[in-house]
């Protein structure tokens, strides 16, 4: 996938997700990082979105922290991470969805629609 086709905020979203998970001595990149990280966003879609769509965001981020507990961690982490399988077939899913759509660009809404 080309990062030049991801919008500026899902680029800020997946590096925040890199910084997580690193934070956290995780050796992969998840999509829960990722869905933490858009989430974290102040000025992102993905709070409106979910909350238009009537979620319990209190919930929905209680269960993404324990879900990132809950990743194993490496001791002594040097810092590189890679992104996860899971990952890669999520945006994926997302550029697909983005180009079914005759979209230009990936956007944070279609990685929550392909998650």
């Amino acid at each position: 996938m080309r990062m030049d086709k991801l919008t500026n905020s899902l680029q800020a979203a997946i590096a925040d997700a890199q910084s997580i998970a690193v934070g956290r001595d995780h050796s992969v990149i998840e999509p829960v990082h990722l869905i933490r990280a858009l989430l974290d966003q102040r000025s992102g879609s993905a709070r409106p979105i979910l909350q238009k769509a009537g979620c319990n965001l209190v919930t929905l981020n209680s269960a993404i922290n324990d879900a990132i507990d809950e990743l194993p961690t490496i001791a002594n982490a040097t810092g590189d991470v890679h992104m996860s399988s899971d990952l890669a077939r999520l945006l994926n899913t997302s550029d697909k969805l983005a180009q079914q759509r005759k979209d230009a660009y990936i956007s944070s809404d279609m990685v929550l629609l392909a998650a």
